[in-house]
């Protein structure tokens, strides 16, 4: 029993002396962003020289099929648009100012929002320009294990859709596949709907990642609940870091989306705004099910304390019955410790047996008290498990 106390008292230590122990390596989730400097022009374009360099792909489609182009340039997008009614081109990286400012000459873009393409530290947000809309949607990127955001620029008028990403690696591969296989649906109707779509993918980007993020929030209530120790501290941490991030990206989104799909623009069509309230309805479900998760991480450190608190009680509850047991030993063995000469007991022949005997069956007389009282036994540890 006291071997057994002294291991639950380590382990109670361990999770309590969270100070003492390093926290776990975790890669830094914050970028630092390029801004252009204070007082600068407006509509001043300036690339971070870390970036990776654009590469360019174009999908241009109208009623005799599709056409792709892989690595393209400005040239082969310029000559894409005369061959094709409808074109949607995708720049990932944005490390060179040139390629950008010749690809926003080309379809019009307005240089107050190729410089919020430049600077990736934007909201989400929907902006009209004439002849164009601009829209800014984050998503979701774990490069390393570790969830980021990057940010989208998306343009699109009459016949063109146009958008930037920070690097490579996006959610759109199915609509890709759509394009290839000319798909009447999205191939039949114009650039908002496929505005739409490429919005619509983001948003559906977020459940994967929110089912992982509740996968880490059950596993952390089990470990709280059952081993607490110091990483548990620090990995509850981190997920309320994860939370709060998708929060970021997906509040202001949804404010985007809604401001698309009720506002009455020219660019969209009844039945793509119609589309759009079903993509709004996606926002709100991610939302619903990102405060849940921030509920349940916020009351997770209230679970880890408690737990660790029941942990202790148990370590002091072993530690007084042991403590209990060994007092009347105690007293007897001082009793007979004290060197006085007429002490009778002292030289009986069997003495010391029959105290070693008596001091034995008041210890065990103790601890069959305390399981009738179920302080100790399997009584005591249903009731810990419960």
């Amino acid at each position: 029993m006291l071997e057994s106390a002294v291991r639950l008292y380590k382990r109670a230590a361990e999770g309590l002396d969270v100070r003492m122990a390093e926290p776990p390596s975790r890669a830094r989730r914050r970028r630092i962003h390029k801004r252009a400097p204070p007082g600068s022009k407006p509509g001043t374009l300036i690339a971070d020289p870390q970036a990776p360099k654009p590469v360019l792909r174009a999908f241009g489609w109208g009623p005799s099929g599709s056409e792709e182009l892989e690595a393209a340039t400005v040239a082969d997008i310029q000559a894409l648009r005369t061959r094709q009614p409808l074109v949607w081109v995708n720049v990932d990286g944005l490390g060179d100012v040139k390629v950008v400012r010749e690809l926003g000459e080309v379809f019009g873009l307005h240089p107050l929002a190729l410089e919020d393409v430049l600077n990736t530290h934007q909201r989400a947000k929907v902006d009209e320009f004439p002849g164009q809309t601009y829209v800014v949607a984050r998503m979701l990127d774990a490069p390393g294990g570790v969830l980021e955001t990057d940010q989208l620029s998306l343009f699109f008028g009459a016949g063109w859709v146009v958008t930037f990403q920070e690097r490579a690696g996006d959610s759109f591969d199915p609509l890709r596949a759509r394009l290839r296989a000319h798909e009447p649906e999205l191939c039949g109707r114009g650039a908002d709907y496929l505005a739409y779509a490429l919005l619509d993918a983001v948003v559906d980007g977020y459940f994967p990642v929110l089912e992982q993020l509740g996968e880490r929030v059950e596993a952390l209530e089990n470990e709280a609940l059952g081993r607490p120790g110091q990483r548990t501290l620090y990995g509850i941490h981190a997920l309320k870091g994860d939370l709060l991030l998708v929060r970021r990206a997906v509040w202001p989104l949804r404010e985007a989306v809604l401001g698309l799909a009720r506002q009455e623009r020219p660019a969209l069509t009844p039945d793509t705004r119609l589309h759009l309230n079903d993509c709004y309805d996606h926002t709100v479900q991610v939302m619903d099910l990102l405060e849940n998760y921030r509920e349940i991480a916020s009351s997770l450190v209230e679970v880890y304390l408690s737990s660790i608190s029941n942990r202790l009680n148990e370590v002091m509850k072993v530690l007084t019955i042991i403590t209990t047991i060994f007092i009347p030993l105690s007293f007897i063995a001082g009793v007979y410790g004290m060197n006085f000469e007429n002490m009778p007991e002292t030289k009986a022949r069997y003495g010391y047996p029959l105290t070693l005997l008596a001091m034995g069956l008041v210890a065990l007389g103790l601890v069959f008290y305390f399981r009738r009282k179920g302080w100790i036994g399997p009584e005591a540890r249903a009731r810990r498990r419960r």
